[in-house]
This record gives structure tokens, sequence and C-alpha cells, in this order.
């Protein structure tokens, strides 16, 4: 391991934090820390994985697409920000792309996505916030 990844591994190490294994396609909630004044309370975003960047490092992040009001929204959350309380997969989606940035395009039946229900979890990685 080279000192660059080893360094990283550290710092991923003393965060403390366990992300679930989820993909582009699968439906997320994240749970993120929204500041109002001195409160602080945390607010659920539920949505899409349309892309994630980066991997598994600590500069990675991943896009959430959702349809609020009849719009649509997306958030490009960090992977390990602070501000992020949880993330839970709600579903898992059955894709053959690395990137949905098609569904922008897409409204009604021709944006679903089907639901992979044969999903096993990667061998060897924890995924403890996926239960």
């Amino acid at each position: 391991m080279d000192l660059i990844a080893q360094l990283e591994a550290e710092q991923i190490a003393s965060l403390g934090k366990s992300i679930p294994d989820f993909k582009p396609g699968d439906t997320v909630r994240v749970g993120y820390k929204v500041t109002e004044g001195t409160r602080t309370r945390v607010q659920n975003y539920e949505g899409v994985c349309i892309s994630r960047k980066n991997g598994k490092g600590i500069a990675g992040s991943f896009t959430v697409r959702k349809i609020s009001f009849g719009e649509g929204v997306e958030r490009v959350f960090p992977l390990y920000s602070t501000n992020i309380e949880s993330i839970e997969v709600v579903r898992r989606g059955r894709v053959r792309r690395a990137k949905m940035y098609y569904l922008r395009s897409r409204r009604g039946k021709s944006a679903r996505i089907a639901e992979d229900t044969t999903y096993k979890p990667l061998k060897g990685k924890s995924a403890g916030a996926d239960a």
C-alpha cells in the first residue's frame, strides 16, 4: 500500500463512520444536519443515487436526485462529511450504468428503476449501517 492510500485509510478510520454499500440506481435516505440559527436538526433527503465520484476514498461524493413538488432536485453529498448523520439504503436498483444522468430528461414511468431483489452484500466489507 502506498503512502497516500495509507494516510487516506488512517483518516477514514479516525472519522469512525460506517458507510453502507450502495451504488448508482439505489434509493437512499441521507440524514443531513441542517443548522437554522442556533438550532441543529437532522433532515432526511431521500432519492435515487445517480452517481458516485472518487469511489470509497476520503474525497468521495455521491449525487442524490428526487422529485420535489413536480420539480427535479439534485444534491451532491461528500461521502465522509461531518454534516451527514446517516446513510440508509431504502431499496436496491437493478441498473447497467455507472452514471444515471439520463434520468434528468425522463418523467413518470420511464424514469422508474427496477428493484434488485437478488442483492448480496459484498464479502469482506463492513456494511454495518445496511441492516
